[in-house]
């Protein structure tokens, strides 16, 4: 191995910096006489902590910095959540590796401790930052009062415990990755709250022409977890849609046979007054034909004319 250090990019949230240590752990048990280390770069979601991130252009405030960085060659590999990443990786880089998805379903965390999204009371307080979980829940529980959260995990946690709301709903693998899992009162199915695209997973992202990196990188990838988060941003990358309206997808492999996969996804009005939701069932090995198959079933029911977010 010719390269003397490898530099990890990371936010530098509790949640990600315990994500890119998942990653320099499991790169170094590969090549232990590597020097790794992990450099923080603040991005712009970080810094804009109290405006909604739709204003200022949403989905990929969270990585621009990271991949600027990588581009500048200050860092080797950045690591982000697979969810926050656009559908078009920018020329030059490159999606190297899906570690395997921890659970991909959202979590309901009561100031009670208990309760599920069902069972909330009547015009309980809800804080959400995802217009995707916040059009759902209007879908599912239009009396409840849904409410804006922004702020790193803790702060969220911090924010419900303070009484400023009844409920809020985080992402399970946060959770789980923080050691909070004993915080959750439900784990909601994904048949009423589908994820984020690649919700769960962590992404590695690489320059494109490092073949000395990408070549380290590679045995990281988890081929199940690759296929089903290529089926969701194909999805994605056919509406092209971002922050700004509520997508969602979610693919997992069949169990009865490991060789399809089955891909939800829902598109919907942020009001959550109209909701579309579709299936579709293929091969594993054709990932990117089965996101695009679900994006073309419901822009025949009319989700193009979802895409204009709701004035």
């Amino acid at each position: 191995m010719r390269r003397s250090s490898l530099i990890i990019g990371s936010r530098g949230s509790a949640l990600a910096l315990r994500q890119a240590e998942i990653v320099r752990a499991r790169l170094a048990a590969r090549n232990p006489q590597l020097p790794l280390t992990v450099k923080i770069i603040k991005t712009s979601g970080d810094r804009i902590t109290d405006h909604p991130l739709t204003a200022f252009g949403g989905k990929g405030l969270f990585i621009k910095e990271l991949e600027e960085a990588l581009l500048a060659r200050e860092i080797d590999l950045a690591v982000h959540s697979l969810k926050d990443m656009t559908a078009e990786v920018p020329a030059g880089l490159r999606l190297a590796a899906v570690l395997e998805r921890e659970d991909p379903r959202d979590a309901l965390i009561t100031r009670t401790g208990h309760g599920t999204v069902l069972a909330l009371p009547e015009g309980a307080r809800v804080g959400t930052s995802s217009v995707r979980r916040a059009a759902q829940l209007r879908a599912l529980r239009p009396d409840l009062d849904i409410r804006p959260l922004r702020g790193n995990v803790d702060t969220r946690l911090r924010k419900l415990d303070e009484g400023h709301y009844d409920a809020i709903v985080l992402a399970a693998a946060g959770l789980v990755r923080l050691g909070l899992e004993h915080r959750i009162v439900e784990w909601i199915p994904t048949d009423v709250m589908i994820p984020a695209i690649g919700q769960g997973a962590i992404a590695i992202e690489t320059r494109a022409d490092d073949e000395e990196v990408n070549a380290l990188v590679a045995p990281l990838d988890h081929p199940p977890t690759r296929s089903a988060t290529d089926a969701e941003r194909a999805f994605l990358r056919r509406l092209g849609g971002g922050c700004h309206v509520p997508i969602a997808a979610h693919a997992e492999i069949l169990a009865e046979d490991p060789t399809r996969l089955i891909l939800r996804g829902m598109i919907a009005r942020a009001d959550g007054t109209l909701l579309l939701k579709a299936h579709v069932i293929g091969p594993l090995v054709e990932p990117l034909a089965l996101g695009q198959q679900l994006a073309e079933h419901l822009i025949a029911r009319g989700a193009l004319a979802l895409l204009t977010p709701d004035p």
